[in-house]
């Protein structure tokens, strides 16, 4: 017995389904990876493709998604079962989504306490005036401890469970409204900060400025998938995360604006976190390539050389913790959904249940830094958070994705009529007919492509034995999602 559509939760107002399903997906993936991917792959050439995959990939998987939500007025755990042809085999790719916003928290709730703990380390003013070596130390004694990461980790899941416990108005939408008001205030005195450093402008013409000669040093092939797998993965689109939000609201307004609003938000505030860091680090002649290391061992850096760092380093992690806490509460608020739905639980209920398991289940990727560092699954180097991002990010979010698109095109599935008409409904944009070709049959397989060359990256390294082991394994992933695929057609 699942909740009727009728008593379903629902926003107050369109500004909260924006706010929320646009602080679903400004996470960390906006304020950390961006930045330093402008860095690796040329600034401003790395913007252009990035912008044009989030028009021709990132935009259509979360219309899928938007619309499966809204047209079945479920989470991804009954979504299927709602919309799919009785009899079909689309209700068992449920598994994907349940299992891509699950064990996406296991390791989001980790790195958002790290976000949490520099924040309070600045607020305290443990970097002013200290050495490189003093704060690449710290980042490791942070990884060191298990109690102490345990207690910030412990603390970003308490933050999501007591907002979802409040419910959608009073707690989510309300909270996220003031939350994400906040980053964009923050972000926008942080970016004026930056670009008006003493020799910034050379930042600002690196990160404006395209400079295509050297995307051919770096090799276009990998500027390109980069890219295109940044475009994708920024939006949150393919693990029925955003699905959730989709579903509370109503029909008065067509799908593809709300997603071009939510997506320029998203890109907005990833434009803004690389003025930030990017002109900064030209004027304080710090490399912006550094990697993932840049946020925890380079920015504090910086901030150490800035008149005010301490103020600045703190305002810097205000921000990066509530862009990452609005991720974990609106992918909290999916698997609260998933509860509710499948085991038709009241909220206070499914809330407590929700909770525990994720801190329960958090504790592997805590320790996997250190009581269980010995424990490597990908490799030398590699670890549990490793592990459960590479089950995310290389196979559940794309998989996902590819298994939306083709239930919302496929005749056997929801069919493009009715997704057509469920995108369409409302006042607003729409989506043209001509779209039909591309989202039938290229963005299958640019999706298949970015599935693919995810493991090629991951384990091309390791050899061709291991990279053919994984492949395999992909294989039996894409083999199971074609029987499920197939079935009697629908209406």
């Amino acid at each position: 017995m699942t909740e009727p559509s009728s008593q379903r939760d629902s926003f107050q107002s369109r500004l909260g389904f924006i706010l929320v399903s646009a602080g679903c997906a400004i996470g960390i993936g906006n304020v950390w990876k961006f930045p330093y991917l402008c860095g690796q792959y040329g600034g401003a050439a790395f913007i252009l493709l990035y912008l044009l995959f989030l028009l021709i990939l990132g935009i259509p998987v979360l219309l899928c998604e938007f619309a499966m939500g809204r047209g079945g007025r479920r989470s991804v755990a009954r979504c299927f079962d709602v919309l799919a042809p009785k009899g079909s085999r689309w209700p068992h790719l449920k598994y994907i989504g349940i299992a891509g916003v699950l064990i996406l928290m296991l390791y989001y709730t980790t790195v958002t306490g790290w976000m949490l703990e520099y924040c309070w380390l600045h607020l305290k003013g443990t970097f002013v005036g200290q050495s490189p070596a003093f704060i690449q130390t710290t980042f490791k004694q942070m990884l060191a401890q298990p109690l102490t990461m345990g207690f910030w980790t412990f603390l970003s899941c308490l933050i999501g469970f007591v907002v979802c416990y409040m419910g959608l108005e009073k707690g989510i939408e309300r909270i996220t409204k003031v939350m994400m008001s906040a980053l964009l205030l923050l972000m926008m005195v942080l970016a004026v900060h930056s670009v008006f450093l003493p020799g910034a402008e050379k930042g600002i013409e690196f990160y404006l400025v395209p400079n295509f000669p050297s995307l051919e040093k770096i090799g276009w092939g990998n500027v390109i998938y980069a890219a295109m797998s940044q475009a994708f993965f920024t939006l949150s689109a393919g693990n029925g995360a955003m699905m959730i939000f989709a579903s509370y609201m109503d029909k008065k307004r067509s799908l593809p604006g709300e997603a071009i609003t939510i997506t320029a938000l998203d890109t907005f505030v990833a434009l803004m976190s690389g003025f930030i860091i990017i002109p900064a680090c030209f004027a304080y002649g710090i490399q912006p390539d550094a990697g993932p290391s840049l946020i925890f061992l380079t920015i504090p850096n910086l901030f150490t050389l800035m008149p005010g760092g301490r103020i600045w380093g703190s305002l810097f992690f205000i921000f990066l913790s509530f862009a990452a806490l609005s991720t974990v509460i609106a992918v909290m608020e999916s698997i609260i959904a998933c509860f509710r739905e499948l085991f038709d639980w009241e909220r206070p209920k499914a809330a407590w249940i929700v909770f525990v398991l994720i801190a329960v289940g958090s504790i592997p990727c805590v320790l996997g830094f250190n009581v269980w560092s010995g424990f490597q699954p990908l490799g030398p180097g590699t670890g549990v958070l490793d592990l459960e991002d590479f089950i995310v990010s290389n196979n559940l979010l794309p998989l996902g994705g590819l298994t939306f698109v083709l239930f919302c095109t496929r005749k056997n599935g929801w069919g493009w009529n009715n997704f057509l008409a469920e995108v369409n409904a409302g006042q607003g944009r729409n989506l043209p007919g001509f779209w039909k070709p591309y989202l039938t049959h290229g963005l299958p397989l640019l999706l298949l492509g970015v599935y693919l060359k995810g493991y090629e990256d991951m384990f091309i390294k390791q050899g061709p034995a291991t990279l053919a082991h994984w492949l395999g394994i992909a294989a039996v992933f894409l083999v199971w999602i074609w029987y499920c695929v197939k079935g009697k057609k629908g209406v």
